[in-house]
């Protein structure tokens, strides 16, 4: 397996494709949004130079890394030579199913498809497919080429070759795959939001402020970044669509979103991708309390 389409040039999309690109992979990265591509062709450059400047890599390595990504704008091109696509769009289940319906059409009959989702069912995705034996999860983490970790989803009419052939060739791009089952959430999100969840419901309920809350879990439980801060880096509108896929799925008030993020999101105070959240972006990072508009 060489060729591999990517479909989304956001944050995890971008991230993906500088992994397989940079493991001698030839991508194509899709999106219908031309500035998209640009960013995120540029946000490639700018992390294979970080990787350069502390001598991880070499100049050839960051060119080698670029030539392998072509762009596209069409998914009927971009997919057209493709052993492997993998869908890394806004997590929306309409627009997955939209996706998954085209890719299915464009793709060869062999051509394995993987989704980038962290809370949707892969069954329910492949079932607007004609291949769901071919149709998986591939749940990578923030930031792609630095974290290990990818989750790969068995939808329940996944192949078991299919299985296998995605765990190793995670395995190729240095990553540590780990399969798991197909349930609202998987096992990461499954456990992280909801602590992120009862963290904004702490604020909401006055019991500290967003600082303390984040101190309390940094020095307390030893976690690198404390949860309102990750929430901010993930995305509130992500947190809160995940939770919300996970109440739907599981008719469970514990993932309720609380009022507070709703309201946020409601107001797109976004995190770190508006300038605004939790904490404000928009001055070097300076934190700032939240304002009471968003407590009542």
């Amino acid at each position: 397996m060489k060729n591999i389409a990517v479909i989304g040039a956001g944050t995890m999309g971008n991230g993906i494709a500088h992994v397989f690109a940079q493991n001698g992979f030839k991508v194509h990265l899709i999106d219908v949004n031309t500035n998209a591509l640009e960013k995120g062709l540029q946000t490639i450059a700018k992390n294979l130079d970080r990787m350069v400047a502390k001598e991880k890599i070499s100049n050839a390595d960051k060119n080698s890394t670029l030539d392998n990504i072509s762009l596209f704008t069409t998914i009927k091109e971009g997919v057209a030579q493709a052993e492997l696509v993998v869908e890394a769009a806004t997590e929306h289940l309409d627009l997955k199913l939209k996706i998954f319906k085209e890719l299915d059409e464009a793709c060869s009959a062999s051509t394995i498809l993987a989704t980038n989702t962290s809370s949707i069912s892969i069954t329910q995705i492949a079932a607007v497919t004609t291949r769901p034996d071919l149709v998986i999860g591939m749940h990578f983490m923030n930031p792609v080429p630095i974290m290990k970790l990818v989750e790969i989803i068995r939808g329940y009419n996944t192949s078991d070759d299919v299985t296998k052939t995605i765990m190793e060739l995670s395995k190729t791009l240095g990553k540590i795959p780990v399969e798991v089952n197909d349930y609202p959430g998987f096992v990461a999100n499954r456990i992280l939001m909801p602590m992120l969840n009862e963290s904004i419901e702490t604020l909401y309920n006055g019991v500290a402020g967003v600082e303390e809350i984040d101190t309390v879990m940094k020095l307390g439980m030893a976690h690198p970044m404390g949860p309102l801060q990750l929430a901010d880096f993930i995305g509130l509108d992500v947190c809160l669509s995940i939770l919300n896929v996970m109440y739907d799925g599981f008719k469970n008030p514990k993932y309720a979103p609380c009022p507070l993020l709703v309201n946020m999101v409601n107001a797109g105070k976004l995190g770190v991708k508006s300038g605004e959240g939790f904490y404000d972006y928009s001055e070097s990072r300076k934190a700032e309390k939240i304002s009471r508009q968003f407590l009542k």
